[in-house]
């Protein structure tokens, strides 16, 4: 049985990407409010993706398809916090409160700033 290294280390990090997807989904089921869960969301899951997606890159060896998965690597990078912080941002100007206390800095700056526009 002839197993390559090249294999051995994109199914490590194939693993790796599937460990930190299910802690993904673990930590959407198990924190109490959204900001939470969209934390858990982007962190893990983009680290989960990447990682998986390296291991396929490692794992064919076209240079094709490497290109093809730096590409889904690159979208992922750009869209998943662009969209996370939007979901955020959402949820805050509706009035979601975080069920931990906290300090409302960017309240603050909301405000303002809007007073400064209306002048």
């Amino acid at each position: 049985m002839n197993i390559d290294i090249t294999s051995t280390i994109a199914c490590a990090f194939m693993a790796v990407g599937v460990f930190f997807a299910m802690t993904s989904a673990l930590g959407m089921i198990r924190f109490p409010d959204v900001y939470t869960r969209i934390h858990a969301g982007t962190k893990a899951l983009t680290g989960g993706a990447l990682m998986t997606l390296v291991g396929a890159a490692l794992y064919y060896p076209a240079w094709q398809v490497k290109a093809k998965i730096l590409l889904i690597a690159l979208f992922f990078l750009i869209t998943n916090p662009i969209s996370s912080h939007a979901i955020a941002r959402a949820c805050y100007l509706h009035g979601i409160k975080p069920t931990v206390s906290y300090k409302d800095d960017y309240g603050e700056n909301l405000n303002n700033n809007s007073e400064e526009t209306e002048r």
